[in-house]
């Protein structure tokens, strides 16, 4: 069966995804977070989706960090073709999401793995893609987020990690808790579990590419989606 096909109300898609987060301390308790990220459609067709997260940081301690921010995505759909769209409904090729966000970051050591928890809040303002003429639908949701990454180095474990290779696992599940009936009318929304190689150039810069199953609650069933990312991290 062809990818991007319905199955059993499952559809299966293959996308590429790239990320850069960037963290930079100002001093002993403020700092700012950044991260842009591009992903493609299925098959790697063109990029469906831009994402730029800016956000104020405060470090509580060495080990703990909270973060208020603002989000912008866009969804691009290069396929709608308004001329063949009957002349009462609009498919916008382009809808904007914006949130607010909210999140909670620990970080400590197992042994020679380095730990990372994050809880992360989303006040999501949703801009539907397909409209009536004066008549556009946004939505107001939110929803949480609980990640997990783990990152083991590939040489001799030392108290801080400051150079060389290194293998990350990690996970994210994202659970809706206002007006799910307007999106997929479920508390669960979607998970991603993801397993990377990368190397660590030095305190300041990683560099990784992975493999991530991104499995998502649908209003018709499931999408599962399987996409190679390449991210970069920096860290000032």
């Amino acid at each position: 069966m062809a990818l991007g096909k319905l199955s059993a109300q499952t559809q299966y898609q293959n996308s590429g995804w790239f990320m850069f987060v960037n963290n930079t301390k100002f001093n002993e308790k403020w700092g700012l977070h950044l991260d842009f990220q591009l992903r493609s459609s299925d098959d790697i067709k063109h990029v469906r989706n831009m994402l730029f997260r800016p956000g104020i940081t405060y470090y509580i301690n060495s080990k703990q960090n909270i973060t208020l921010g603002y989000l912008l995505t866009q969804t691009y759909n290069p396929e709608f073709d308004l001329i063949d769209v009957s002349p009462d409904i609009i498919l916008n090729r382009t809808a904007n999401e914006h949130r607010i966000w909210e999140q909670y970051i620990l970080n400590h050591k197992i042994k020679s793995v380095f730990a990372s928890h994050r809880l992360r809040l989303e006040q999501r303002f949703i801009e539907r893609s397909l409209v009536q003429p004066g008549s556009d639908e946004h939505i107001f949701a939110q929803r949480f987020r609980y990640f997990f990454r783990l990152i083991q180095p590939l040489q001799k474990a030392e108290a801080s990690f400051d150079k060389g290779a290194f293998v990350a696992l990690q996970n994210e599940v994202f659970l809706n808790f206002q007006n799910k009936d307007k999106l997929n009318n479920s508390v669960f929304d979607q998970n991603r579990l993801y397993l990377a190689a990368g190397y660590r150039f030095s305190k300041k810069v990683d560099l990784e590419v992975g493999y991530m199953n991104q499995a998502i609650k649908t209003t018709i069933g499931h999408t599962n989606n399987s996409i190679v990312q390449l991210a970069v991290y920096t860290r000032f």
